[in-house]
């Protein structure tokens, strides 16, 4: 029988301290959902294997077509994060590896023929993951509606369970506040994560070295290094920018 101590039981205890000897101080207790929030996160951070690939993804095209159809008075408010989720259907079925959840034996993979996506919604009471489900057979209107129906029940009433479970990989967007990358962490029992942050205008070389001004948008994929390697998500990132450079192929 093995002596060994299971991971992270020899670590040193918590510091405690009396803060008010320094200063003045305010206790503030954290919400139910940031508290049960935090020890999923901790456990998913100290049991997987995380790695995050960064790259910066050409959205022009998106966003030309974006400005299109709000010229158009589409009832329907499209943002960026509309596309992604449609453009990360189909990488997730061109990479089934990443439409996957790895057993708690670490031994079987079990691979999903079902293409529902994580929303992380910042509510007052802390941070919830909205899944909407069956996304790549919905047109792009419809997802942006029950994504926007989702974000308004959790910030004034909460999710149930129902509403945040059996997600194939959660996007992570910060991108109406800034940022040019971040580490994402993994929402178990997914095997990934993508992160996105701030769009911005860069100038980049053209044709006989004429300044051509390029959108781009910083994503951040966070993977499990015991399912995917980082081959596999160089090319992952890579297929999402030739999806989003032809916006229009994701409506449907």
């Amino acid at each position: 029988m093995s002596d060994k101590k299971p991971f992270g039981t020899d670590l040193p205890p918590w510091p405690e301290n009396d803060f008010s000897a320094f200063g003045e101080v305010e206790e503030v207790k954290l919400s139910r959902i940031q508290a049960l929030t935090g020890g999923f996160m901790s456990r998913n951070w100290l049991s997987i294997p995380h790695v995050t690939h960064n790259d910066s993804i050409d959205t022009t095209a998106l966003e030309d077509y974006r400005q299109k159809l709000r010229s158009q008075d589409n009832p329907v408010k499209i943002s960026p994060l509309i596309f992604i989720a449609k453009a990360l259907t189909h990488a997730l079925k061109k990479f089934p590896k990443f439409n996957a959840s790895l057993h708690v034996s670490g031994k079987t993979l079990t691979l999903k023929k079902y293409y529902h996506v994580g929303i992380a919604i910042d509510s007052p009471a802390g941070l919830l993951v909205g899944v909407v489900r069956d996304v790549d057979k919905k047109p792009i209107t419809q997802v942006a509606e029950e994504i926007r129906e989702l974000s308004t029940r959790a910030r004034e009433k909460g999710l149930g369970m129902n509403d945040m479970t059996g997600g194939c990989m959660t996007i992570s967007s910060l991108g109406g506040i800034g940022g040019t990358s971040f580490t994402p962490i993994i929402n178990a029992p997914e095997v990934a994560i993508l992160g996105v942050t701030k769009s911005e205008w860069v100038p980049t070389r053209g044709e006989g070295d004429n300044v051509v001004w390029k959108f781009k948008t910083p994503m951040s994929l966070s993977y499990d290094h015991r399912v995917i390697n980082g081959a596999d998500a160089a090319r992952f990132l890579c297929f999402i920018n030739e999806l989003l450079a032809k916006p229009e192929a994701l409506m449907e």
